[in-house]
């Protein structure tokens, strides 16, 4: 029998509103938020799984 690579990928998401002065600073905003844990995505946020073959 041949031995196969196969990546599970789970993807949640979730929209946060902020007020900024423009698209970049309203992005960095929300990234420094989600890398100081206040946001953090969970099962409620789950969209998709998808199944790949590695090569």
């Amino acid at each position: 029998m041949k031995k196969y690579r196969i990546e599970v990928m789970e993807i949640l998401s979730r929209t946060i509103e902020t007020e900024a002065e423009n698209e970049e600073e309203a992005v960095e905003k929300v990234r420094k938020m989600y890398r100081n844990c206040e946001i953090i995505l969970d099962a409620s946020d789950y969209v998709d799984t998808e199944f790949s073959v590695k090569r």
